[in-house]
């Protein structure tokens, strides 16, 4: 079965948003070009990881020698994005994800792949059907890396207050906790 590929090379639009209140939000991957949008599902823990680890990839390509890829050092105010998500329809939830640099163009490159299916009812596929139906693959520009990952940082801040005692979030209705031992 081939893969459909959901490519972006210049986007006009990468961002992460929510939908749903802090304790319950669906965090969203969602990238639009002209008419075609994309929107896939992950965890928090994801796109925390996504932003820090864009930011690791920028905080070192402006380390090399004379900034060939002229790597901000901030959020450039231009690109700041704000705006909600658009209406997220979701294409798929994400499972695995890849990050990489392409120096030919000076763009960060994000793959996601959905969420294998672990039936246990279920047939091994063969290698070949193993493959996955489909995949999205984002490339950013320097610049919009950069406010990407601000955003994402505070999308991910925006949930529920951490607890001081035991780290887990605190809910709404309450919480309860068990300091570790010291």
């Amino acid at each position: 079965m081939p893969t459909r590929v959901h490519e972006f090379d210049w986007p006009d639009r990468v961002v992460i948003g929510t939908v749903g209140l802090p304790g319950a939000r669906t965090f969203y991957l969602q990238v639009r070009a002209g008419k075609q949008m994309v929107s896939i599902a992950l965890e928090k823990q994801q796109s925390s990881l996504l932003a820090e680890k864009i930011d690791e990839i920028l905080d070192q390509l402006i380390t090399v020698e004379g900034n060939p890829f002229s790597v901000p050092k901030g959020t450039p105010v231009e690109l700041v994005d704000n705006e909600p998500l658009e209406e997220p329809h979701e294409q798929f939830r994400t499972g695995a994800m890849s990050l990489g640099w392409d120096p030919s163009t000076a763009q960060v490159v994000i793959e996601a792949y959905p969420m294998a299916d672990d039936d246990p009812d279920e047939e091994p596929l063969e290698a070949e059907a193993a493959e996955f139906a489909e995949m999205m693959v984002v490339r950013m520009p320097v610049g919009a890396a950069r406010a990407f990952a601000k955003r994402t940082r505070e999308i991910v801040a925006a949930g529920r207050p951490m607890c001081e005692l035991c780290g887990y979030p605190i809910d709404p209705e309450g919480h309860t906790c068990t300091p570790p031992e010291a």
